[in-house]
């Protein structure tokens, strides 16, 4: 993982949606960020602090302030177990953009987060892991569910077009008692791929499943997922208007 998207809430209530706005990459000898269109096109976008020009690249040797600020400094005690939540090895931490890609940056005080776009993983399928969303939202019956959930329990997506914050919502199940208690929500950013794939992988191709619980992690970084579906011949993630950016394209550089 060398490259993030940036996303943001825009437009007013109730016409509330998130779009891509940015492009994080870790290239040879530091960062580079750069604008998309979905800068110009999302209805209320505040540019990011220090990025004042939507038409210029920024670059640094380090990671830039408005996203180093959404990772967890080292001193904190509770540095190892941020890690931890992710899947990561506190003895071996990983490029921050790395951390990023999982903790989705997340804050309370903005409307911002950062994302990587599905890659297939090496056997000509697809491969997804995500914090479930929402979970701050449940009802007591969710989080008591939540709280019953086992390493590898297996999951269950509905869309739910009816959704009155975004119709393109997919929800989060899992099973209890010949039923099913809604625990959550997939990101936003990967509602569009589960739709796109739930048509065109065959059944049994497409599954998700439990597959890190962190009880002493907050709600929001509580039940990491594990997402799995075909990858069809003409599926293109994060190739729309919205993801192309301002400035001339380039190719980041392996991670490192």
């Amino acid at each position: 993982m060398n490259m993030l998207f940036v996303a943001s809430r825009g437009g007013v209530e109730p016409d509330i949606r998130w779009g891509p706005v940015g492009r994080l990459a870790r290239v040879d000898g530091g960062y580079r960020f750069v604008y998309t269109r979905g800068a110009r096109r999302l209805e209320g976008f505040q540019l990011l602090s220090g990025m004042p020009d939507l038409d210029q690249a920024y670059e640094s040797t380090e990671l830039f302030p408005v996203f180093a600020n959404r990772l967890l400094a080292r001193s904190r005690p509770e540095y190892e177990a941020f890690l931890t939540w992710g899947g990561f090895d506190p003895n071996n931490p990983p490029d921050p953009i790395m951390i990023l890609g999982v903790t989705e940056g997340r804050r309370a005080t903005d409307a911002l987060e950062l994302f990587p776009c599905p890659q297939p993983d090496g056997y000509g399928g697809y491969i997804n892991k995500f914090f479930l969303h929402g979970v701050q939202r449940m009802p007591p019956e969710s989080l008591r569910r939540i709280g019953m959930l086992q390493r590898c329990e297996e999951l269950t997506l509905r869309a739910e077009p009816e959704n009155r914050f975004d119709t393109n919502a997919v929800a989060v199940f899992a099973s209890e008692h010949g039923g099913a208690v809604r625990i959550g929500y997939v990101p936003r950013y990967l509602a569009a791929d589960v739709h796109k794939l739930g048509g065109a992988c065959p059944i049994d191709s497409m599954g998700l499943v439990v597959d890190r619980l962190n009880n002493d992690a907050p709600l929001q970084q509580r039940v990491l997922c594990r997402m799995n579906g075909c990858w069809p011949e003409d599926f293109v993630p994060c190739s729309g208007e919205d993801y192309q950016p301002i400035v001339p394209d380039f190719e980041p550089s392996a991670a490192h």
